[in-house]
Parts: C-alpha cells; structure tokens; sequence
C-alpha cells in the first residue's frame, strides 16, 4: 500500500490527466452519463424493487463504462487520472459537507403540539425557507419534516403540504449561500466567493418564496375546510432537544468560511489533481464536527427523527458515479466550439457573442429536473467559460442566470436536488400518499412556472447587477 500511495503522489501526471482533450472526443463519450441519469430517473418507477436492492451496483457499472473506454483511448494512468480527479478533486468535498449537514441537523428534535392549520404550516414551511442556506436544504429538511408530518397527522389532505414543503424548504430556500444547495457549492469548490450569491440572488428569492408560500396558504385553506373537526386536547410547549447540534452548525459554517479565507499556499498533487491544504483541512473538521454530533447527542433524538443511514447512503453512491461519468462530459465542453457541444454554446449564446442569461437561466433549470441540478450547474458553469473570476464579474448575469435555474427548477422533480427523494421516501414510510413522479412534475409546473417566466420577464431577473 505504501509504495502504490507513493506512486500516486510521485509518478508525473499524464499527458492527458484528469484534463482531457475534449476536442477529440466525440458524443458517445457522454452516453454513461446519459446513461447513468436516465437509470436514476426511471430505475425507481420502471423496476423498483430491483433498482432499491441494486442502485449502487448498477450506479459503479455505469462508472465503469465511462472509465474502460478511456483507459482503451488514452491509456490506464489516465483514466486513473480522471477517476481521481472526480472521487478526491470533486466527489469527496461535495459528500462530505452533505454527511456533516445531514448528521448533524439530524440531531435536531422539535417536540410539542403542532396542529397543521394554514397559518401554522405557513409560518412552518417559511421558517423551513429561511433557514435552509443556513443549515443547507439537507439539513432544512432533516429538522423540519418530521414535525410537518406530525402537526398534519389527523389532516384529510396532506401531500400537498410535503409537495410545497420540497419547493420550499428542499430547493427555492437554499438559494443564497453555498450551503444551502449542492449546486452552489459545487461552484463555491469551483472558486465562486461565498459571499458573491446573496447579493445576486436575494430579491428573485424573495419574490418566488413570497409568492409560494401564498399559493401555498391559499391551497391549504381551501383544503382545510374538508378536513375533519379536531377536538381540543392539552397543548404541549414546543421545545428544542439536541441543542449543542445548533452550534455544531456554526462550526460548520465557521469550517466553510475559513476554508475560503486561509490560503496557507501547501498543496500536492495525486495523479495530476491538486489537493490543498485548506481543503483537506476543511473536510476533516467537517467529519469531526459530524463525529462529535453522533457522540453528543442522545440516540433517542436521532431514533424520534426517524433518522437513517440510507438517504446519505444513496446520495454517495450515485453521485460518486455521476461525477465519475459527468469527466468526458466537462472535457467536451471545455473545448468549446471544437467541441462536440458546440451545438449548445451556440444556444445560450447571442448574435453578438455574449451569453444569453435568459438561455442559461431556462436551459440550466429545465435540465436540472431531470438530471440532478449539481452535475447540471456544473456542465452550464464550464460552457460559461469555466472561470470564476469572469463569471463574478464581467459575466455576473450568466453566473446568476445559471444559479436561479439550478436551485429553482431543482423542485420540478423528484429527481432534481438530493433532498428532494429523501423527503418524498419518509412521507411515503409516514403514510402519506405521494404524487407519481408525472403527478408531482405536472403540480409543480403548474406552481412555479409562471413564476419562472415572470422572472424571465422582469428587468431585475435573470439580468443581474455587473
């Protein structure tokens, strides 16, 4: 094992590395990505039973046939290169800030009485909002949904509530920090500032959120009618257990924050992907944070949540794939016009050559529901050009463009953002009887958009301050 890790460290980089020369490649290379995302997306509906009890071998064979081809192209160092490159350079730092969010928000136990009126699920799901870019739309969820589908228990129509509870708390709220959503994150990892999103992004937020959470009122009021009369019984005080998880997340916050500010300028290289101190250092404390939450909190807060290893172990596996088979994709891209996506540079860009923010912010968007709005950010945010620098600055409108359509259409589908199937399994274990996945994209569609054209439509969006 020691002489192979120091092969690894030492051995110089392949021509090729993990920078492929996309030039050369051709579609086809992108077919195990292809593949793996239509799998994701009709394995839970087309055959179910054996996509639960195989996802992840199913998921690492997809891999595989991304990673033969170009060990057979352009040699096995560089395909060792490249699955490198996805797994430490990209993979790890994604799965990692989801593990610590999702542990430790997990900790978190809402007890009391909570009856699901319009009002009360209201302020739930615009508390939910607000909190998720803070705790991430993972951690939103995992502290929240449980006291929704308790305070909804004796209600006669409750999938609609779960239904606004993914809009809001599981996508629309986590749009203003890298924290909040994959994607974002994905870009933070990508160079793009913490505190560039906020600023961006805040006022289209406010306005899809706002106008949400009042279709939301409406509808649930409208429901509520039909519901039976509950009797009165003794209310029991809200209250708040597993605590200390409330400042483990600062410290996660805290770990993230740092991580962009301490450039201590100590790196090495493994197979051609640079690996930096701050990064390495960013990630083991997020593992400890997640570590001394299990250690800190009682196990019956975790057991109340209904908290379980599966979702995160779902989520790993098959992002480990996709950014595996997602490399040919992003090389391909990277080579812009003599690339074999040519075809979409020339969509999302005008007569006059600058980028067309209206497409990026559509094309993003629609593509993330069906595709997982992570990898999909990532594809936009290289045919963009790739750099942060530019994309904070002259190309702000894009960058932004590209942002708003990950996160907001992330909630068109099951599929879109991570949390998303995590929410719609529990409510499912609870009892609740979901939409189908054609049911849920007709719902939302009908909800959000609207709201997505008027966006398009109004000079403050997808059109941002340079």
């Amino acid at each position: 094992m020691r002489v192979l890790l120091a092969f690894l460290l030492l051995a110089p980089p392949p021509a090729q590395a993990a920078n492929l020369d996309g030039a050369t490649m051709s579609w086809p290379w992108a077919l195990p990505f292809v593949g793996l995302l239509v799998t994701i997306a009709a394995g839970p509906t087309l055959f179910a039973q054996l996509w639960h009890a195989h996802f992840g071998k199913i998921a690492a064979a997809w891999a595989g046939l991304a990673l033969i081809p170009l060990a057979l192209a352009f040699g096995a160092l560089t395909a060792a290169a490249v699955l490198v490159h996805a797994l430490i350079g990209e993979f790890l730092s994604f799965i990692v800030l989801l593990f610590a969010l999702y542990t430790v928000a997990g900790g978190i136990l809402v007890t009391g009485t909570l009856r699901g009126t319009p009002l009360a699920n209201t302020a739930l799901l615009a508390f939910g909002t607000s909190i998720a870019s803070i705790v991430g739309t993972t951690g939103a969820a995992m502290i929240l949904i449980h006291p929704v589908i308790r305070a909804n228990a004796r209600r006669k129509h409750r999938a609609h509530v779960i239904v606004f509870f993914i809009i809001l708390v599981a996508n629309v709220g986590g749009a203003l920090t890298p924290l909040g959503d994959p994607p974002l994150f994905v870009g933070f990892l990508r160079g793009v500032d913490f505190f560039w999103i906020a600023p961006h992004l805040w006022l289209q937020t406010i306005i899809v959120a706002v106008a949400v959470l009042a279709i939301f009122l409406i509808v649930d009021w409208r429901l509520s009618r039909q519901d039976p009369i509950e009797e009165a019984a003794s209310a029991e005080p809200i209250r708040l257990r597993g605590t200390i998880n409330v400042a483990l997340i600062a410290l996660i916050i805290a770990s993230i924050l740092l991580s962009a500010l301490w450039k201590p300028k100590v790196s090495f290289s493994l197979l051609g992907t640079t690996i930096e101190l701050q990064n390495l250092a960013r990630d083991s404390a997020l593992i400890l944070i997640a570590l001394a939450s299990l250690w800190l909190t009682p196990d019956e807060h975790r057991a109340a949540n209904g908290f379980s290893w599966e979702p995160i172990c779902e989520v790993a596996k098959l992002f480990a794939a996709i950014f595996v088979t997602i490399a040919a994709v992003v090389a391909m891209l990277q080579a812009g016009r003599s690339g074999s996506f040519s075809f979409l540079l020339s969509t999302v860009t005008a007569n006059n050559g600058q980028p067309n923010e209206v497409a990026y912010f559509w094309l993003t968007g629609l593509l993330s529901a069906v595709l997982d709005n992570a990898p999909t950010y990532l594809v936009f945010f290289e045919l963009a050009g790739g750099d942060a620098a530019s994309l904070m600055g002259p190309l702000a409108g894009t960058l932004a463009a590209i942002s708003m359509g990950a996160v907001y259409m992330g909630a068109l589908t099951y599929l879109g953002n991570a949390p998303n199937l995590m929410i719609y399994a529990i409510a499912e274990e609870r009892g609740i009887r979901m939409p189908t996945f054609f049911v849920y994209f007709a719902w939302v569609s009908l909800i959000l958009l609207p709201l997505f054209l008027l966006l398009t439509l109004l000079p403050i969006a997808p059109r941002f301050p340079h």
